[in-house]
């Protein structure tokens, strides 16, 4: 997976971004530390000032590359997300079997991410953590239909409707197949979050994983 990683460029919406921060030096240092200081501090704390001192650079240096806070949030988020989705076509393109492609593909989207070494500047495994506490903060606003209008969940919905398309796949009779996919989607960052926050309102622990029940509710709703 590294190896195949390493020669990709993962593209994000051009709208996000008033200077793509791939292509510097200084942009890179600027979503590499603002995922540790994210991850750091949480979202509502951070500031692009906080980010500044961090990577002592104006506060002005990274306006010239995002606009706001809302803006960069939602480039993680579509960068973590397209990463994803390479990660998924990965796992699933030489599987024939419609049962063991669904598996694999509820296996990638919601086992613990560790780093990818092949993305030097960006590390999945914190990425991954600001996902599970910060998305919905991303997706869940009143800009939402604006957002969406521009298409900044693109690859979001990319993910849930190939999903979606595995499960059709397994059973066509299945007539809830995309409130499933995006039940697995959404849901396993919402149980990684109780398994490492609140673990009294979880069966997700140390021996039963995300991914354990996931399969299994799958499994179930889909039994023929």
């Amino acid at each position: 997976m590294s190896a195949l990683l390493e020669n990709l460029k993962i593209k994000v919406n051009e709208k996000l971004y008033i200077k793509d921060p791939e292509t510097s030096e200084l942009g890179r240092k600027i979503i590499q530390n603002s995922i540790l200081l994210i991850e750091e501090i949480g979202l509502e704390h951070f500031t692009f000032k906080k980010l500044g001192e961090r990577i002592q650079s104006n506060e002005s240096s990274i306006y010239r590359y995002f606009e706001n806070k809302h803006k960069l949030v939602i480039y993680l988020s579509t960068w973590y997300w397209s990463w994803m989705e390479y990660k998924l076509i990965f796992a699933t393109n030489n599987i024939q079997n419609s049962s063991e492609k669904l598996t694999k593909a509820i296996t990638v989207v919601t086992e613990k991410i560790i780093d990818d070494d092949s993305t030097k500047h960006i590390n999945e495994a914190i990425l991954n953590k600001i996902i599970i506490s910060e998305f919905s903060k991303a997706l869940y606003t009143k800009e939402v239909d604006e957002d969406n209008k521009e298409g900044y969940f693109l690859v979001y919905k990319s993910i849930i409707n190939r999903l979606a398309n595995f499960i059709n796949e397994t059973n066509p009779d299945y007539p809830y197949s995309k409130s499933l996919a995006s039940t697995i989607v959404e849901g396993s960052l919402h149980q990684h979050f109780l398994n490492d926050h609140l673990k009294t309102i979880t069966d997700c622990n140390e021996t039963t994983t995300v991914t354990s029940f996931y399969l299994d509710l799958a499994s179930r709703a889909l039994q023929k």
